[in-house]
């Protein structure tokens, strides 16, 4: 930015502005007469604008945006007055924008404006100042105010080239005085534009007056803040030394300081802690450091952290164990329905450790589906023990910093959730459970569940060591509990430390009793209700479970129940009825059409049909195999979404039967010149598992002999190339899926006989198992004689 001189001023006043000018439109700066400004343009609009002035008089209008956001503004968005502009020099630079240098001759209106295609124009009409022959005394007296002002704005630090400061000190004009300090102060565009536009020189120099006096009003309030600052750092020096000074007074005199305070303090926490020796040497040698160092540096408040976690851990404060195992048991009873296995392993460490005062706390992982009550189990097996419950979710964890703490170089560093969980629970003995454990995860921070190792390990976790604390933790009286949905993805190190003990899901009678005992007691407070206004039958509990569910646990079934809860509660506000009697003909009403129906039972002994047992994660379930055979060459086609172990599983139950195609009176070009098609309804839901593997067989036979299959009987097991029936797992669920179908004979593989004993006696009541290990005994059972006149429904 530069001033012209007197004759460049009067070679500008030659100068004839044309009528009709292109527009610059410009951003965050106001162009003021005499100004000598270089400005970089992008925009391909305000390019075509110079490129077209530089073809004519090199003159062009700089118009200031009202909104400096705006990328694209259209002629609505421009100050009306603005300064015409003498482009003197143009550079091309190598992004494609155009650096130009523009000095400011006048300043103009705009008339009307006009668009061309490529740029905006307008025409335009010269603002004159007012001019007098004569300066007045008032003229002169505020051009010397503006002058005074100036240097005092520079004396508190306002920032004016020297060259300026000489060209304003012999100015004499108000209008151009005004202008050139108004270009210098660095003001908002607003302001800049407000006084661009004031015609009058005098009422111009006045305002640029008042603005003059507002920056002189915050240099002052600036100068005292950094003054003030410079003032509080000088103070803090000054109170270090006072304080060493007062130190030596007060040891003089035998008087006990702050610091000394807060020492005596810790020392104290300290002794009441009973640390173990090793900590106890680590915290007395930081109280050393902390009585040598300033109370106000950053060390000294690290330390002073450390030292408030080391007194606040339970290192020698556990919680007494009830050892009663009747209240124990009944504290269990209360909480959760059925899950003996679980229930017996808790009762088992009490009865240990009523015999064993000092032993080291197990560590379970329980697994199952969602909703089977693990986290409450765990929260049941603190009640039932006496001991403070700590729960901490590993799902997502990716840190290992998560599992043993930050070291405390770090700012801001804090020991792993292990340690703040037993601070927390404020005992050295809690029950802590660390849930989804499945679902830890592992990335460029660390693995979690390798930190886990150590956690989990009872030959190691006597002297947990977090990266914080540096110091050894025990965590042998720690009951560990983990859950997970799935044992797999738990890595094998792992998997190896915990006693695994499985949950499956609950049979729907099971589920009768929680729902009878837990839920609909639970759901009628919270919805204020009583079972004097709402009645559910049994019959609807297991209709609302079988047809409005599909799950292994309970949260569905316990929505469901608040669903209808909430439905109830609706008529009651609406009408007169204030009680209700839910039954299985009218559950509909209160919670619609049923979201899932059950298999049909079939009427009638059908050839090629076979019903096998399944398990899922809702529980157990039959399927039905259909299998039909066709004029072909002996190809086997599969359908119904089957995963690969299923689809070997056909593959070899068809090879057994081909292999004994002669004892079961096949012909053996049946193979060469039949095509076989085996389909599992339904056709959308993945299946997969070797279970199947018998039935695939009977239907296979089935079809190729003609001889229908029992309608009466449902079977489950694996067969081998040779026929042999090898075991399956779920044989409870399966079995209680034949009992809901009313299928009361079942196949299962003889070595699973054993695990009859955990089917509990209701289930297996009414129901005759017949125990196969081949295959030649389940065909015997399984297939009827031909019948040469098919049988017609029923």
């Amino acid at each position: 930015m530069a001033e012209l001189d007197k004759s460049q001023e009067k070679t500008e006043r030659e100068v004839e502005i044309p009528d009709s000018l292109p527009i610059l439109p410009v951003r965050d700066i106001v162009v003021f007469p005499y100004m000598i400004i270089p400005l970089f343009v992008g925009r391909e609009i305000s390019i075509k604008a110079i490129e077209h002035a530089l073809s004519k008089d090199r003159m062009i209008l700089l118009l200031t945006q009202k909104d400096l956001s705006l990328e694209n503004p259209s002629t609505g968005d421009l100050y009306q007055i603005g300064t015409v502009g003498m482009i003197m020099r143009m550079l091309k630079l190598p992004d494609g924008r155009v650096k130009i240098l523009v000095q400011g001759l006048a300043k103009a209106r705009v008339k009307q404006f006009s668009t061309s295609e490529t740029f905006f124009a307008a025409s335009i009409e010269k603002i004159e100042d007012i001019r007098q022959s004569e300066i007045s005394i008032e003229e002169e007296a505020q051009i010397r105010t503006v002058k005074e002002q100036l240097d005092k704005a520079i004396s508190y630090g306002k920032t004016v080239l020297p060259d300026i400061m000489v060209v304003i000190e012999n100015l004499d004009d108000p209008g151009r005085l005004a202008d050139l300090v108004a270009s210098n102060l660095g003001i908002k565009s607003e302001q800049a534009q407000e006084i661009l536009e004031i015609v009058d020189p005098v009422r111009r120099l006045r305002r640029v007056s008042d603005i003059l006096n507002h920056e002189i009003e915050l240099l002052i309030v600036q100068q005292k803040i950094q003054s003030e600052a410079r003032g509080e750092i000088d103070k803090t020096q000054r109170e270090y030394f006072l304080r060493e000074q007062l130190k030596a007074i007060q040891k003089e005199l035998g008087d006990i300081d702050e610091r000394a305070e807060e020492v005596r303090e810790f020392k104290k926490k300290i002794d009441e802690a009973k640390m173990p020796e090793k900590v106890l040497k680590e915290a007395e040698k930081q109280l050393k450091r902390i009585e040598k160092m300033h109370p106000d540096s950053a060390e000294a408040g690290t330390i002073r952290t450390y030292l408030d976690w080391l007194v606040e851990l339970p290192w020698s404060k556990s919680t007494k164990d009830n050892l009663d195992i009747k209240l124990a048991k009944k504290i269990l009873n209360d909480d959760h329905y059925d899950l003996e296995k679980v229930k017996e392993r808790i009762l088992e460490y009490l009865s240990v450790r009523k015999l064993k005062e000092k032993m080291k706390g197990p560590i379970l992982c329980f697994i199952g589906p969602p909703g089977v009550g693990k986290t409450s189990l765990g929260r049941s097996i603190a009640r039932s023990l006496g001991r403070e419950f700590v729960r901490m979710s590993l799902g997502g964890v990716r840190d290992e910093a998560e599992i043993r703490g930050h070291r405390r170089t770090y700012v801001g560093a804090l020991p792993g959730r292990i340690i703040q969980g037993i601070k927390q629970a404020g005992t050295n003995n809690p029950v802590f459970m660390l849930d989804e454990i499945d679902k830890i995860g592992t990335d460029f921070r660390g693995d979690p569940s390798s930190a886990l190792l150590e956690v989990l390990d009872p030959e190691q976790n006597f002297s947990f060591a977090d990266h914080y604390l540096a110091v050894p933790f025990d965590l042998t009286n720690v009951m560990f509990i983990t859950t997970g949905n799935l044992a797999d993805p738990i890595p094998g190190p792992l998997r190896d430390r915990m006693e695994l003990i499985y949950l499956s899901g609950y049979t729907s009678e099971e589920k009768l009793g929680i729902a009878r005992t837990y839920l609909l007691p639970k759901q009628l407070e919270e919805h204020g209700l009583n079972n004097k206004i709402l009645e559910i039958t049994d019959e609807a509990l297991l209709l609302l479970i079988s047809q409005y569910t599909r799950e292994a646990g309970v949260r569905n079934l316990e929505r469901e129940i608040a669903n209808l809860c909430r439905k109830v509660a609706k008529r009651i506000a609406e009408s007169r009825q204030k009680t209700f009697n839910v039954e299985p003909k009218n559950l509909k009403s209160f919670l619609g059409v049923p979201k899932y129906l059950p298999e049909e039972e079939m009427l009638y002994d059908e050839v090629g049909v076979a019903t096998g047992l399944a398990w899922t994660e809702a529980g157990g379930d039959i399927i039905y195999i259909e299998a039909t055979t066709m004029m072909g060459k002996g190809n086997l086609t599969l359908t119904g979404q089957l995963g690969d172990v299923m689809k070997e599983s056909a593959q070899a139950a068809l090879s057994y039967i081909r292999s004994r195609s002669e004892s079961l009176g096949i012909k053996e070009d049946v193979f060469s010149k039949t095509d076989i098609h085996v389909h599992v309804p339904a056709g959308a839901t993945p299946k997969d598992g070797p279970s199947a593997g018998i039935t695939l067989a009977t239907a296979l036979a089935s079809v190729l002999t003609g001889r229908p299959v029992s309608r009466s009987i449902a079977m489950t097991g694996e067969v081998t190339l040779r026929g042999r029936v090898l075991p399956i797992g779920g044989l409870k669920e399966k079995t209680l899926a034949a009992k809901r179908m009313g299928i009361k004979k079942v196949i299962i593989p003889a070595r699973n006989k054993k695990d009859l004993e955990d089917i509990p006696k209701y289930i297996k009541q009414d129901m005759e198992f017949i125990f196969a290990s081949d295959m030649d005994q389940v065909l015997k059972v399984a297939l009827k004689p031909a019948k040469k006149p098919m049988g017609k429904k029923k």
